[in-house]
């Protein structure tokens, strides 16, 4: 078995499926993270114009809980963000969800994301805008992130916020203190947003309970971690926020766990490599395949949610107060237009320049031919019933492009 996460579930994941009751997403990122670049996405043929050379280049399934092709996506995201980035100060803040609420989590995943995105957003904008604190309207860069570092079910919420922001009067103001504010408010009104959002969502029946937690046992949880101190991390002062920016795009696409990571896999375990951040020593954890494969499902996120957004400055609407910003920042306006990222500049980028070219001239491959997806009949496939709405070929265990090999389909250029 390859040690890859595609290869783990080529290999493990029907036998895992027919023992559980998953989502449809969970079926879906499954056939995503095994049909990816294979021919049952389809592909297209890569010349040579000389014709010297051709390739096969199958398509990607550009899921975001698949490891091995967003790193294009990432690196276009990236730009659209540094395009928008104010050139001052940046802090980094993570806001944790209490280990308490884990189950309530797994039965309303969407619900929780957005009241955790609102919660964080409040507390930080009504903060800043105190005239007590900052007195202005920050920049939010926010991501979601569900898992540790063990693949655990870990929520928590990434926060690049601006050293500054722009006053009711419309001047810049900058954080002129060595913190952007008092750890202990911080954590005391993110305590007290999400715990409001909490309650009415159970006093309205908007939350699913687990069938093991009545409403007067839920009742007394969100009483009991009222009683806690909340886990909230203001990092040092940036200079600019660009790394903390970067380290953000980890989460924009590719889930819970990276190829180079799984140091082995068989049909028994997986082994995979991670940093403990007690002591920040490389360990190794070694899981059966069925846990391992729950674990990477636990991250799948739920359709249609963007796990990141923009508040304040750098709202998507905010771009006349960015300019304004820039302006004391000495900044030139941002662009109407950003010039989008192509393969070719990225593959140049990564040092990979080479790859988009003929190994015997070195002129640019070309695109032409399309070949169409390959849909499979599997005797081992899933049986997919009402409850799982799965398409039938979708998961496919060969991926043997018979069809191609030799000199390959017939291509008009």
């Amino acid at each position: 078995m390859e040690a890859t996460l595609q290869g783990i579930f080529e290999a493990g994941f029907i036998d895992y499926a027919n023992s559980k009751g998953l989502a449809h997403k969970h079926y879906k990122a499954a056939n995503a993270i095994i049909n990816c670049r294979t021919d049952a996405m389809g592909g297209h043929i890569q010349r040579c114009p000389d014709h010297h050379e051709q390739h096969i280049q199958y398509h990607s399934c550009k899921h975001r809980s698949c490891p091995q092709c967003n790193a294009l996506p990432k690196a276009k995201w990236v730009d659209a963000q540094h395009a928008k980035l104010l050139h001052c100060d940046h802090y980094h803040v993570v806001f944790t969800l209490p280990h308490e609420l884990l189950t309530l989590w797994r039965y309303n995943q969407r619900w929780f994301a957005h009241a955790l995105f609102q919660a964080c957003r409040d507390t930080l904008i009504t903060l800043l805008k105190d005239p007590q604190h900052l007195g202005a309207l920050p920049g939010l860069l926010m991501a979601l992130h569900t898992w540790g570092r063990t693949l655990n079910l870990h929520p928590h919420v990434h926060c690049l916020v601006t050293g500054g922001g722009l006053t009711d009067d419309n001047q810049w103001r900058a954080v002129n203190y060595n913190y952007l504010l008092p750890v202990a408010v911080v954590k005391a009104l993110y305590k007290g947003k999400l715990l409001s959002h909490l309650w009415d969502a159970l006093n309205d029946n908007t939350l699913t309970l687990p069938p093991d937690l009545s409403h007067g046992q839920a009742q007394r949880l969100l009483r009991r971690i009222n009683d806690k101190s909340w886990n909230v991390r203001l990092q040092e002062r940036y200079e600019h926020g660009r790394g903390v920016m970067l380290y953000l795009s980890r989460y924009v696409k590719g889930g819970a766990i990276k190829n180079p990571q799984i140091l082995n896999a068989s049909e028994q375990q997986v082994t995979f490599r991670y940093k403990d951040h007690h002591d920040q020593k490389h360990k190794a954890l070694t899981l059966s395949r069925k846990d391992f494969i729950e674990r990477v499902l636990w991250h799948v996120p739920e359709p249609g949610q963007h796990i990141v957004r923009q508040y304040g400055l750098y709202a998507h609407k905010g771009r006349d107060k960015r300019n304004r910003c820039r302006l004391f920042l000495n900044q030139a306006p941002e662009a109407d237009v950003i010039d989008p990222l192509d393969w070719q500049r990225f593959m140049v980028d990564v040092g990979q320049a080479g790859k988009g070219r003929c190994t015997q001239c070195g002129k640019a491959l070309v695109r032409c031919g399309l070949i169409s997806p390959v849909k499979q009949k599997n005797k081992n496939s899933i049986k997919s019933g009402p409850s799982r709405g799965l398409v039938q070929q979708a998961v496919r265990l060969d991926a043997a492009p018979s069809h191609l090999q030799g000199t390959g389909p017939p291509i008009t250029c």
